[in-house]
């Protein structure tokens, strides 16, 4: 090799790893001010990536959170390389930060989980920021709202029923593994809703065949994961390699997509008022969220519509069905709450005869049952996280660009602080908040503009089926306590072992479907 070439070579390199080092060492100066911030002990070159990875490998990534949060405080920081996480675990705090962070426009959506979220699907609503973002929340808000949700009261009791029918056959011989029960509950109904896909199996719908609910969901469950792995590190581009994480991936996604295609076109067609016989399209089809968005938002394409659909099959299934789950095991653990909700139930059914809409006020104890599983077990314990764009303040903080910051909500749901003796289930803690002149923060569906678009369907949900099940049933835990204590917290939290239980039927009650 020539020596001026040698030289030349040499000289790129040294330029090179010289640059390299500079960056280093400025984003180290960068974040000095975090260096004051209690943290987990890491590598001094990798930081804590270690302890993140194995977590998300274990799939305990929100109880490495949890952990770090009670042995750090409620404000501290992790590290991957060089790169600052700012984890806040106290309810207030984590509420201010989003709020007047986004308001004052010091902070923004993380742009890597954004675009972890886009690249499982395509573009979506919680993939976007700016006005890419408020046109589309601003479409689908109606559709989402209290009011817009009360009209589907008799799809969302139809999908209860059910559920209560299935374990009625059941009860009391069979164990009945009650979380894969809440799965198909909340599928069928967002599948409903959304796309037009009649609730019960037996009904043969024109715009395409049945759901099949295992299938959908291992699915759903393949392309969320995979979601995760690229919001902690995983190159987007991996998904192209030959191995079998990238089979799975693309198997998932194109048989969401088949499953979607067909309702999607007819919906562009209803749109475009292409020929198409009304004859041949169910009235429930032309009633669904699909039609009414496609035809109000003409920005809306087959593959953004198609990506957006998948969106909210995820969004709206695993959230409301484990938080259902992890409700029924409390109720099984405290006779004593479970009694009560059951007398109130019991007498909201005589005054009325049935669940309706003018009952749902009288059910105030079990929306606060539903809170209070929410506090503890917080099911989506993060799906995004926020980058700081300018320096701010947090906690008397000063918080520079560049980093990243996120929550620990089942941190924040232990904070004593904020709920007194928060080791215990205390459903009426929310019942005393909204009596006197505070109230408890209620975090579990975000805060600001970007809270959870589907918290009202959630509650109804959960507050229908809780009310069929405890004026139908008495149960117990098949596992015990171990059902609520060895559980997964990656993307969401669940519980591994199904949550089974054993139903045993208070009487020979009839169904009655609300009006």
């Amino acid at each position: 090799m020539p020596l001026p070439y040698l030289v030349v070579s040499t000289a790129v390199i040294i330029i090179f790893i010289g640059i390299l080092i500079g960056r280093y060492w400025e984003k180290t100066r960068r974040y000095q001010s975090l260096k004051a911030l209690p943290s987990p002990p890491g590598h001094w070159l990798l930081g804590n990536i270690s302890q993140v990875t194995a977590a998300v490998k274990k799939k305990q990534f929100f109880q490495l959170l949890l952990d770090w949060s009670q042995q750090y405080g409620s404000l501290y920081v992790f590290w991957i390389g060089n790169r600052p996480t700012l984890i806040l675990s106290k309810p207030s705090t984590i509420e201010n930060t989003i709020i007047n962070g986004m308001r004052d426009g010091s902070l923004i959506r993380s742009p890597k989980t954004s675009h972890a979220w886009n690249d499982i699907s395509g573009p979506i609503l919680l993939g976007q920021s700016g006005t890419e973002w408020q046109w589309r929340r601003k479409v689908w808000n109606p559709e989402f709202s209290s009011s817009g949700i009360s009209q589907s009261m008799s799809v969302v009791h139809q999908a209860c029923s059910e559920i209560t029918e299935k374990i009625r056959a059941a009860a009391p011989s069979e164990i009945i593994l009650i979380d894969a029960l809440f799965v198909e509950l909340t599928m069928r109904v967002i599948a409903c809703l959304l796309l037009g896909i009649p609730v019960d199996r037996e009904i043969v719908s024109p715009e395409g065949p049945p759901l099949d609910i295992q299938k959908v969901y291992t699915a759903m469950s393949v392309v969320g994961y995979r979601f995760l792995r690229v919001a902690v590190g995983e190159k987007p581009w991996m998904k192209y390699l030959p191995t079998q994480s990238s089979w799975d991936y693309w198997s998932a996604r194109r048989y969401l997509e088949q499953i979607l295609t067909h309702r999607v076109e007819l919906a562009l067609q209803l749109r475009d008022k292409q020929a198409i016989e009304l004859g041949s399209v169910s009235s429930l089809f032309r009633e669904s969220m699909l039609v009414k968005i496609a035809a109000k938002e003409r920005r809306y394409t087959k593959e953004t519509l198609i990506a957006e659909a998948i969106e909210l099959l995820i969004a709206g299934t695993d959230t409301t069905a484990h938080t259902l789950s992890f409700a029924v095991g409390e109720l099984a653990l405290h006779p004593e709450v479970f009694q009560k909700a059951q007398a109130i139930v019991d007498q909201v059914w005589q005054q009325h005869g049935s669940l309706s809409l003018d009952s749902l006020k009288d059910l105030s104890y079990l929306r606060a049952i539903v809170k209070e599983t929410l506090r503890i077990y917080s099911v989506a314990s993060g799906s995004t996280s926020l980058l700081v764009i300018q320096a701010t303040v947090i906690e008397g903080v000063t918080i520079p660009p560049g980093t990243s910051v996120f929550w620990s909500m089942l941190g924040a749901g232990r904070d004593a602080e904020t709920y007194p003796q928060p080791d215990e289930f205390q459903p009426e803690r929310w019942l005393e908040a909204g009596q006197g002149s505070f109230s408890l923060p209620m975090v579990d569906f975000g805060s600001g503009s970007h809270r959870c678009l589907g918290e009202h369907l959630a509650m109804l949900e959960a507050t229908l089926m809780l009310a069929q099940l405890l004026r139908h049933f008495d149960w117990e835990l098949v596992n015990g306590r171990s059902s609520l204590e060895k559980l997964q917290k990656n993307l969401l939290i669940y519980p591994p072992d199904g949550m089974p239980l054993r139903f045993h039927l208070r009487e020979a009650i009839p169904l009655v479907l609300a009006e």
